[in-house]
């Protein structure tokens, strides 16, 4: 997204006057963000973005990676994750400032960055763009399968057992899929927010009971895995990257900020935000396995007596928290979406055509949940391909390209290009590899 000099621009109710009249550009300065969040505001949201339910699924991971490994390889992943942050909201801030613009989203810094950088990337930019769009989107309604798949698992396994029925989990899934036809319908945000609120009240509850079922009765380490076999690795890493990785909000959030300059502070939201899921998500994670051992499902919830109320509710919580959930989640890539192919429909059809694509998606969903019913290894390949490229590949690249070729801008001994390099080889680890052993699982249990 490029400001031509002097022209007036809207972006999110942000208004700019074009370039300004400083020598020394700031685009903090030039925000009018209207409602601007505060920073304990931006830490909430941030917390909504990367704390969901994958953290039901760390002692799944564990039981891939082992107590001491799991504890290893979750930080690991929480401090590289941490990293590719700093340096997408990092580059879109320096890109704010060499375009003279008051801020920018993702896909809008990823088609600055291009299209600024070496005159042969320049002509990528508007691809970059495009990839940037498109990855959110697939990311979005894989997500949207993913959840899909845990409520039906959760209602299968609550229900069978309650029941004394022998149900498939498919026809579960098909019958969870009637209500989100009309969930995926509400095209307003605003209809959506009270039922977000809901979701998160009901997954801080399911989280509590858990912890109680975990912690009721003394744990024994004994017996349990320390260290993953190597074909168990990009299991662990992909199911880590996926519960831990919230990309898409990062700079939508800093962009609403009244103090955006504290994001990257230190301390500052970045920093309290990791820190806390990354402890959140080890303890999850250690004691869940812990607790449960070899038996431990995809998610801990499908871990709980299925004898007590109790635990069943907390099942039944978690599947309405993500019934709820799943309107949101919908709506981010249908707005994307829709901004792309509006334009094919005459006005008097838009109504229609949004009604027809947001079903025909949901569909498509259903189809391939229908066809991989099995959560686990659908989890790590999400987590392959849509996390790692976008949380962490992306930034990388964003970061390097900014760079380049600027005299000293990777430091001495260009050790920023040998560290980009670095991750950018650990993120390829995670989508190649991931990728491979994730289809694997699935084409071993249905072959």
């Amino acid at each position: 997204m490029v400001f031509n000099e002097m022209e007036l621009h809207k972006v999110d109710g942000v208004e700019s006057n074009g370039l300004a009249e400083d020598s020394e550009y700031d685009p903090f300065r030039h925000r009018r963000v209207k409602k601007p969040t505060s920073t304990n505001g931006t830490i909430i949201h941030m917390l909504k973005g990367s704390l969901g339910t994958g953290i039901l699924a760390m002692p799944s991971a564990f039981r891939n990676g082992g107590l001491v490994f799991g504890v290893i390889g979750t930080t690991l992943v929480g401090l590289i994750y941490a990293h590719c942050v700093y340096l997408l909201v990092s580059t879109s801030q320096k890109s704010c400032k060499r375009t003279r613009t008051p801020l920018l989203g993702f896909s809008e810094t990823a088609q600055s960055v291009f299209r600024h950088g070496p005159e042969s990337t320049q002509r990528f930019a508007n691809a970059a763009k495009a990839y940037i769009d498109y990855s959110l989107l697939i990311v979005s309604f894989f997500s949207v399968c993913v959840y899909l798949l845990f409520i039906a698992t959760t209602l299968h396994d609550v229900v069978n057992s309650k029941l004394e029925i022998d149900w498939d989990t498919r026809i579960y899934i098909l019958l969870t899929a009637v209500p989100l036809i009309f969930v995926t319908q509400v095209r307003d945000l605003r209809y959506l927010v009270p039922f977000s609120a809901l979701a998160n009240a009901l997954i801080l509850a399911t989280f509590a009971i858990t912890l109680y079922y975990i912690f009721r009765e003394p744990i024994n380490l004994s017996g349990l895995r320390l260290f993953p076999e190597i074909t168990a690795l990009p299991s662990f890493f992909g199911t880590v990257v996926y519960a831990v990785e919230g990309i898409g909000v990062v700079l939508p959030v800093e962009n609403k900020m009244k103090h955006p300059e504290h994001f990257l502070a230190c301390p500052g939201v970045l920093g309290v935000v990791l820190s806390f899921i990354t402890v959140l998500y080890n303890v999850t994670g250690f004691f869940g396995y812990a607790r449960y051992g070899a038996a431990t499902h995809a998610t801990v919830t499908l871990d709980l007596p299925n004898d007590e109320w109790l635990a069943l509710s907390t099942q039944l919580l978690a599947a309405v928290a993500i019934l709820f959930t799943l309107g949101i989640y919908y709506y981010v890539p249908m707005d994307i979406l829709w901004r792309k192919v509006k334009h094919l429909f005459v006005p008097e059809r838009h109504n229609l055509a949004q009604v027809t694509i947001r079903f025909g998606i949901l569909v498509a969903m259903t189809g391939l949940a229908l066809g991989v019913p099995e959560l686990e290894p659908f989890i790590g390949l999400v987590g392959s391909i849509c996390s790692a490229t976008l949380g962490l590949l992306t930034p990388i690249v964003l970061d390097t390209v900014f760079r380049w070729p600027t005299a000293g801008a990777f430091g001495r001994y260009r050790w920023k290009l040998v560290k980009n390099l670095i991750l950018m080889a650990f993120g390829l680890f995670i989508l190649v590899v991931g990728t491979y052993f994730s289809i694997k699982d699935i084409v071993d249990i249905y072959g």
